[in-house]
C-alpha cells in the first residue's frame, strides 16, 4: 500500500505528476502513448500513479468471451510482463479512487492513500445498466462486464439448466454464446423489434435472429423484463415478460447496455452531461483545465458518449499528446464495427440505416443461408455505409471506401456469384489515406511502410484492437519468407501435427500460445488453422490423451460446418444421415430398418456410388431419433460428414463372380471397419476388387486393392472428381497381413506429412520424391517410421468409439440437437419438402425466395 501523501509534496519533485484513475483497455492505452511520447517516470519526465479498482491489470474486454473458450485471465492481458517496470509507472490494482479534492490537486483511494497530482486523467469506464426491475438483485442475477463476472457465471452455472440473457446487442449475445457454451438452455429478450439494433438494420436483424435461432437459441423480441421471480431462498426461478409470458430460468444475466461512470466527476464538481458522462473538449479537457477524461466515461465535444474500444484509442491518444505539450483533437470517431457473434460475422460501416437525405439501399438477402448484405448509396454513386450479416469479408475493403464513388457499380459487391458478383475488391484498390485499422486510426500508405505483420502491430498498432482489419493487412503484406499455415501459425500442417505428437498437445489453445506467431498468441486462431489443427488432435486423440470425441469442450470449436451436427448440411438446411454399410453388403433385416426409419421420418433415400444409403430431409432435432433407430439395429456413423474415411467399395468377389480369384468383400469390410473415424487431411476413399476387370474402381481411389492369384496389389493415390487420376502401384502379390501393415503405415504417413485439404493424389504429387519416397518409407521402412506408425494406428483402432451412439448416450450432448429451445419439437418452418417420383425434394420455390429488385443508380449497368 503506498504511503499517504500531501498536496505540499509535490513541491520536493522536479518532474510534474500524473494521476491515472482507472486501468481498462483505454486507460493501459494512454500509458502506452505516454510511453511513446517518452512522458515516463523512466525518462525522468514525469511521475505516472495508476489507480486500478479491478484485482488485475489491464485486459481484452472485447475479447472477453474468448476465457470460455479456453482463454486464462492471464491470457486476456493487455500489459506486456516489464511494461509498468519498464516505464517506471506505479500501479495499485484493487484501489480504487475514491474522492477528489480539486481545489488540493489530490486523488484520495480507497486504501486511504493521497495521491498529489498536476495532471489528472479520468479513464473510469462504464458501469452494466441493470434495468431497475423487481427481482434484479436475486440470488443467480448477473452482469458481464469484468473476468470476475464470468468467474461467477461460471460458478452458478454449474448447478443451473436454463439461463437468460437481458439484451440482444454486441455483449448480450456473446454472454448468450457464453451459457449456451456452458450446457444451459438460452434465452435472448430484447426490448427493440430486432436484434443488435444499434448496429444492423430490420433485414440484418431478421438474418441474424434465423441463424442464431439454428443454433438452438430462444430469442424473444420486441418484449421487456417486468420482473425476475425467485423462489423462497431468493434464487433465481423465472422470468415474467411484458407480453404477459413467463421464461422458467435458474440464471439471468443482465446486458442491456452501459452507462457512463462519471460519479467520481459529479462529486469533485466537473461538469456532466444530462444524460451522464463527463463533458470535455476536443482535447479531452474537462471543465477543470488540469483534469482530463477519455473512453466511455467521457462525453465528447461532439456531445456522444463513445462504447467502442477505438474511440477510446483516439481519446487516449489525443490526450497523452496534449499533456505532452503538443496539439491534438478528438472531434468524433467511426462507428464501424465488425465482430463474430456466436459464430456468426456482424458488421455495420458509415450510415449503414440510411438516414442521409436522398440515399438509396442496394440489397442482397438470402435467409436461408443467413445472409443480407446492404449497402447505402448517395445519388452520385458514393458509398455511405452498409450492413453484412453471415458473409463480412468484404468489410475490410468497404469500410475504408466510405464517402468515395465504388468503381464498380453496387450490386455486384452484394450479389452472389452467378447472380452478377460478386466482385472482389482487394485492398490494391484503395487510396493511400484509407484507414485500414479504425481502432488506431493507422492509414493503408501507412501499413504499407512494413513488410511483416508483426512489424505492423509494434510500428502502427494496427490490428491490436478489434483485430477486424487484420485479413486486410495481411493481403497488403508480401508473402511470408516462411511456408507457415495461415497467419497464426509459422509452421505447416505437418510440422504442427509433430509438434502435437511430440509434445502431446491437446488443445488448440495451448498449441497457439506456444507455436503460434507472437501476434497470434493468445488469440483465437481462424477459419483456416481452427479446421486444421482440430482435425490433427482428433487424428492423433488416442497417441497424445485427447478426446477422440469431435464435439467435446473446445474441439466443437473448431469443426467445420458438417461436423457441429454429424450430418450433411444439405441446400434447404435439411440434413442427410449416411449409415456406415462396410463393403456394401447388408442384411435384409437392415435394409427394412432403413425403410422404415425413412417411411417413418418421411426422408428421401438414395443408393449412392459408394455403396451406402443416404437418407435426406432430417431436421436437426430429428438427427438423434433417427441415429437411436439405426443404431439399435447395429449401424453406426458413416462419418459422410468428417475429413475422414468415408467407404471402402467391393464387387462381390471369388465368392459369387466366376472371375473372382479373392474374397474382396471380406477385404472391404475388413478394411472399412479398420479405418473408420479416422481423420485426416482429407476425405479418404478405398475400393476392393476381386480380379483384373476392377469392377470396383479400385484404381480410382486413395488406396485401391485389385486382387491377384498370389494375393493382393495396392495402388495409392488415386481420386476421381475434376480432376481425375488413377493410383500408382504400391506393392503388389501382398497376402493379408503385409497388406493391412502397408496400408498402416500409409494413411499413417500421409496423415503426417499432407497439408491441410490436400487429397493423396496431390500429396503424391507434391512430396518430395513422390511415389519412389513413399515407397521407400512405407514398404523398406527408410525412415525408421513404421513401427511408430503401425503403434498409432493400432492405437487408432483401439480407442476408435462411434460419435453416433457416443451422443444418443449423452444427454448433455444431445442438448446441442434442437431446432427451437423454447420449441424443441417444433418443425423449422422453412424447411419444406415437395413430393417427387414418390418421395420428396426441398422446395424451391421456397430456396428461391422472392424476387430480388436491385435498385441501380443513374449511369450504372442494371
Amino acid at each position: 500500500m503506498p504511503e499517504p501523501t500531501t498536496p505540499n509534496a509535490l513541491a520536493h519533485t522536479a518532474a510534474p505528476t500524473i494521476v491515472v484513475v482507472g486501468h481498462g483497455m483505454v486507460g493501459q492505452r494512454f500509458l502506452e502513448a505516454l510511453a511513446d511520447r517518452g512522458l515516463t517516470p523512466a525518462a525522468g519526465a514525469a511521475r505516472v500513479v495508476v489507480l486500478c479498482e479491478e484485482p488485475r491489470p489491464a485486459y481484452d474486454r472485447v475479447r472477453l468471451t474468448s476465457y470460455f473458450d479456453g482463454r486464462s485471465p492471464e491470457d486476456l492481458s493487455l500489459v506486456e510482463r516489464d511494461f509498468m517496470e519498464r516505464h517506471g509507472f506505479e500501479l495499485y490494482v484493487g484501489d480504487p479512487a475514491t474522492g477528489v479534492d480539486r481545489a488540493g490537486r489530490t486523488v484520495t483511494a480507497r486504501s486511504g492513500a493521497v495521491f498529489p497530482y498536476d495532471t489528472l486523467v479520468l479513464a473510469t469506464g462504464s458501469y452494466p445498466f441493470v434495468p431497475p426491475v423487481p427481482g434484479k438483485d436475486a440470488r443467480g442475477c448477473f452482469v458481464y462486464r469484468t473476468i470476475e463476472d464470468l468467474l461467477a457465471i461460471e460458478e452458478y452455472a454449474k448447478g443451473a439448466v436454463t439461463g437468460a440473457v437481458v439484451g440482444g446487442g454486441l455483449l448480450g449475445l456473446e454472454a448468450a454464446g457464453a451459457l449456451k457454451g456452458l450446457g444451459l438452455s438460452t434465452h435472448v429478450v430484447e426490448f427493440a423489434p430486432r436484434l443488435m439494433p444499434v448496429q444492423v438494420d430490420e433485414g440484418g436483424g431478421a438474418a441474424l435472429l434465423r441463424t442464431i435461432e439454428d443454433m438452438g437459441l430462444a430469442v424473444h423480441t420486441g418484449v421487456g423484463t417486468q420482473e425476475v421471480l425467485a423462489g423462497a431462498d431468493g434464487a433465481v426461478t423465472g422470468m415474467a415478460l411484458s407480453d404477459g409470458s413467463s421464461l422458467a430460468v435458474d440464471l439471468v444475466v443482465f446486458s442491456a447496455g452501459v452507462r457512463p461512470r462519471d460519479q467520481l466527476a459529479r462529486e469533485c464538481g466537473l461538469a456532466v452531461g444530462e444524460r451522464g458522462g463527463i463533458v470535455v473538449d476536443e482535447e479531452c479537457r474537462t471543465s477543470d483545465p488540469a483534469v482530463f477524461a477519455i473512453g466511455e466515461c467521457a462525453l465528447a465535444a461532439d456531445g456522444r458518449v463513445y462504447g467502442l474500444v477505438a474511440p477510446g484509442y483516439e481519446m487516449a491518444q489525443a490526450a497523452a499528446e496534449v499533456i505532452a505539450g503538443g496539439r491534438s483533437a478528438f472531434t468524433g470517431a467511426d462507428l464501424s464495427t465488425k465482430l463474430k457473434l456466436l459464430g456468426v460475422d456482424v458488421a455495420s460501416f458509415g450510415d449503414a440505416h440510411g438516414a442521409a437525405e436522398g440515399a438509396l439501399d442496394v440489397v442482397y438477402s438470402d435467409a436461408r443461408s443467413g445472409i443480407y448484405k446492404k449497402l447505402v448509396i448517395g445519388r452520385d454513386g458514393t458509398l455511405l455505409g452498409g450492413v453484412l450479416v453471415g458473409d463480412a469479408d468484404q468489410y475490410g475493403t468497404l469500410r475504408p471506401m466510405t464517402g468515395t464513388v465504388l468503381p464498380v457499380a453496387p450490386e455486384q459487391l452484394v450479389l452472389p456469384a452467378g447472380a452478377g458478383g460478386p466482385v472482389a475488391l482487394g485492398p490494391s484498390a484503395l487510396p493511400d489515406e484509407a484507414v485500414i485499422c479504425s481502432c488506431h486510426n493507422v492509414t493503408k500508405g501507412a501499413v504499407c511502410e512494413h513488410t511483416t505483420l508483426p512489424e505492423v502491430k509494434k510500428c502502427t498498432k494496427a490490428g491490436t484492437g478489434c483485430g477486424s482489419c487484420l485479413k486486410v493487412i495481411g493481403q497488403l503484406m508480401p508473402p511470408p519468407e516462411d511456408e507457415g499455415l495461415c497467419g497464426c501459425f509459422p509452421y505447416s500442417r505437418s510440422e504442427l501435427y509433430e509438434i502435437v505428437r511430440t509434445l502431446e498437445v491437446t488443445s488448440f489453445a495451448e498449441l497457439l500460445d506456444s507455436h503460434g506467431r507472437e501476434e497470434a498468441r493468445g488469440g483465437d486462431g481462424c477459419e483456416v488453422c481452427k479446421p486444421t489443427v482440430g482435425s490433427v488432435i482428433a487424428s492423433l486423440a488416442p497417441t497424445v490423451g485427447a478426446s477422440g470425441y469431435v464435439l467435446d469442450g473446445e474441439q466443437a470449436a473448431l469443426q467445420d460446418t458438417n461436423d457441429h451436427f454429424l450430418a450433411n448440411l444439405q441446400r434447404n438446411g435439411s440434413y442427410s444421415i449416411v449409415p456406415r454399410i462396410p463393403g456394401g453388403e447388408i442384411t435384409p433385416e437392415k435394409l427394412i430398418v432403413i425403410g422404415e426409419v425413412a417411411r417413418d421420418f418421411g426422408l428421401y433415400t438414395k443408393i449412392t456410388g459408394g455403396q451406402r444409403i443416404d437418407l435426406f430431409g432430417a431436421r436437426v432435432d430429428q438427427l438423434p431419433r433417427i441415429w437411436t433407430r439405426l443404431v439399435d439395429a447395429g449401424f453406426e456413423s458413416g462419418h459422410a460428414y468428417g475429413k475422414s474415411l468415408r467407404t471402402v467399395k467391393s464387387c462381390v468377389g471369388q465368392t459369387w463372380c466366376r472371375y473372382g480369384v479373392q474374397d474382396s468383400v471380406r477385404m472391404a469390410i475388413d478394411l472399412e471397419l479398420r479405418y473408420r473415424g479416422l481423420r485426416s487431411p482429407h476425405k479418404l476413399k478405398s475400393a476392393v476388387s476381386g480380379c483384373a476387370r476392377e469392377c470396383a474402381e479400385a484404381r480410382g481411389k486413395d488406396f485401391g486393392i485389385i486382387a491377384t492369384a498370389q494375393g493382393w496389389n495396392l495402388y495409392v493415390g488415386g481420386n476421381g472428381g475434376a480432376t481425375p487420376r488413377h493410383a500408382d502401384l504400391l506393392a503388389q502379390d501382398l497376402l493379408d497381413a503385409e497388406l493391412v501393415r502397408l496400408i498402416d503405415r500409409f494413411l499413417m504417413f500421409y496423415i503426417r506429412t499432407a497439408d491441410r485439404l490436400e487429397r493423396t493424389s496431390a500429396w503424391l504429387e507434391r512430396i518430395d520424391g513422390g511415389l519412389d519416397h513413399v515407397r521407400d518409407v512405407v514398404v523398406h521402412d527408410s525412415l525408421g517410421l513404421c513401427e511408430e506408425l503401425e503403434r498409432m494406428m493400432t492405437d487408432h483402432v483401439a480407442g476408435y468409439r462411434d460419435e453416433w451412439a457416443e451422443t444418443i448416450n449423452d444427454p448433455e450432448r444431445l442438448r446441442r440437437f434442437v431446432t427451437f429451445v423454447n420449441a424443441p419439437d417444433a418443425p423449422d418452418p422453412s424447411v419444406r419438402f415437395v413430393p417427387e417420383r414418390d418421395q420428396i425434394k426441398p422446395d424451391l420455390e421456397l430456396l428461391a425466395g422472392p424476387v430480388l429488385a436491385v435498385r441501380t443508380l443513374e449511369g450504372t449497368a442494371s
